[in-house]
This record gives C-alpha cells, sequence and structure tokens, in this order.
C-alpha cells in the first residue's frame, strides 16, 4: 500500500481516536459499547503511558493499535504492552498491521523500551498466526486470567 500512513497521535488527535476506537467496535464485533466522554479519551490521549498509532490511507482510519507502557521492578527499562491491534476488513492481509507493528517497536526501540508484547486468546487463529508471522523474538504459551470487580 503506497499511499499507507503511520501516525502515533498526541493529545490533540481525539477525532482519530475515536475513528479507530469505532474501527476496533466494528472488527472486535463489539455489542452494546458506548464511547466514553470526550474529556475523559482526551484525557487519556494525554497519558504518557499510553500510545496509539493510527494506519491512514488517504486520511481515513484503516488500522491501530493501542499500547500501555509497563514500568518494571526487574530492570529500569520499561515494557510496552499492546493491548489492541486491528485492521478494517477491506484492508486486511495488505500489510498494513505488520506496519503497525513495525512502526510501534521501532518506536519503543528508539525510546528505550526493553521490550514489547502482545497477547492473542488461543481461540484466535487469525491473531495468533497474524503475530507468527512478524518474527517474534519468542512465543509463550499462557493462560490469561482476570477478575471482574463490579460491585456485589
Amino acid at each position: 500500500m503506497d499511499d499507507l500512513r503511520i501516525e502515533k497521535l498526541r493529545a490533540k488527535d481525539l477525532a482519530y481516536f475515536k475513528d479507530l476506537i469505532g474501527l476496533f467496535k466494528d472488527v472486535f464485533e463489539m455489542e452494546a459499547f458506548e464511547l466514553p466522554a470526550d474529556e475523559y479519551l482526551s484525557n487519556l490521549l494525554a497519558n504518557c503511558d499510553f500510545h496509539v498509532f493510527i494506519a491512514l490511507q488517504e486520511d481515513a482510519v484503516i488500522g491501530g493499535l493501542t499500547a500501555y507502557t509497563l514500568n518494571q521492578y526487574y530492570s529500569t527499562k520499561p515494557l510496552a504492552y499492546i493491548y489492541d491491534l486491528a485492521v478494517s476488513r477491506q484492508h486486511q492481509r495488505k500489510g498494513v498491521g505488520k506496519a503497525l507493528l513495525k512502526a510501534a517497536t521501532t518506536y519503543f526501540r528508539q525510546q528505550g523500551y526493553e521490550e514489547v508484547f502482545v497477547q492473542a486468546d488461543k481461540a484466535d487463529s487469525y491473531a495468533i498466526d497474524f503475530y507468527r508471522q512478524t518474527s517474534p523474538t519468542e512465543e509463550e504459551d499462557v493462560s490469561h486470567f482476570y477478575y471482574t470487580l463490579r460491585k456485589q
């Protein structure tokens, strides 16, 4: 894709961020999703431990990823955790996801991070195949546990 641009969003890029969230909603088939208020999203974008990279084609968001900085106690170098990565359905399998991953890992390397990691659900064979094709340093077989913190 010759006209593909990858950009790291800044605090002022709320419109692009909202477009990306809409893309995530579509690709991840999120039912009953309500977008948080603009003030909340702007504050999130301004947080130096939150990172958003978008793929643009003719100024339209066609993909993106979000990542969080995790500060360690084993090392003074932080880790980057990629939380979401998605490409619009009509642009999948065209190198957009790989370009996003490359831009993010290059950025984090330049910023002195020790490692970038991402998880994929075992049942999501497409995601697992995608990440395997990106030449990761290592693949771990882990189980992910979560605890919902609703009032009981």
